[in-house]
């Protein structure tokens, strides 16, 4: 496998790789006016308690009881959790190539993710992505969150790989830059096309290259 010889590990993000953001603005306005709630108000809160959530220091019904739930409301927490969750779309094709390659040169990979317990358990359940992934380096369960480079150091830690062996994928520039700055190969994802051909430069070419 020239080229690819030297990577053992693929370090991937979930929000924006292989799936759908999990509660980014986006998102978290389309909830609020689905909800009739203050987005200012929302908002405001949401900054207040995410990085908490994110870190596993709150659960998602303390982080809604302050965000959403300090007031009555006309809807249950159960409907909005619904609602948040349904949010969550797959990008088949990005799963697809990352399991592809993981079968084909038998690669670990690893999920570093800011997420929060609840929605990060539904959204690994519910697209299987433990079929494909080592593990999951995600905020939530390690008190650690990017931007904070020791969650990489970590990473690492956990897949016993070096940081020139591994090829992490994020559509976060920021985080691609301090991957990099760990000496992690870095591919900084816009689309499935995009991620493939540098994979594929990289010496990671999947079935129908």
């Amino acid at each position: 496998m020239a080229g690819g010889s030297q990577i053992t590990t693929l370090f991937v993000d979930i929000g924006g790789v292989l799936l759908t953001n999990g509660w980014d603005h986006v998102i978290r306005k389309r909830a609020v006016t689905h909800s009739k709630l203050k987005l200012s108000e929302s908002e405001e809160r949401h900054h207040l308690m995410f990085a908490a959530y994110e870190e596993g220091k709150l659960t998602l019904e303390d982080y809604l009881g302050r965000v959403a739930f300090h007031k009555s409301r006309p809807f249950t927490r159960a409907e909005f959790r619904r609602y948040m969750f349904a949010q969550s779309k797959p990008y088949p094709q990005m799963i697809e190539l990352i399991a592809s390659l993981k079968a084909r040169y038998r690669l670990k990979v690893v999920v570093v993710s800011n997420e929060g317990r609840e929605l990060n358990a539904h959204r690994i359940g519910k697209y299987k992505l433990g079929s494909f992934v080592y593990a999951f380096v995600s905020s939530c369960f390690v008190h650690l969150r990017k931007p904070d480079a020791d969650i990489f150091q970590l990473a690492l830690d956990i897949a016993q790989t070096p940081a020139a062996k591994v090829i992490y994928i994020d559509n976060t520039a920021m985080l691609v830059q301090i991957a990099e700055g760990l000496g992690i190969r870095s591919i900084l994802h816009t689309d499935y096309k995009t991620t493939r051909a540098q994979l594929s430069a990289l010496g990671l070419k999947d079935k129908e290259s």
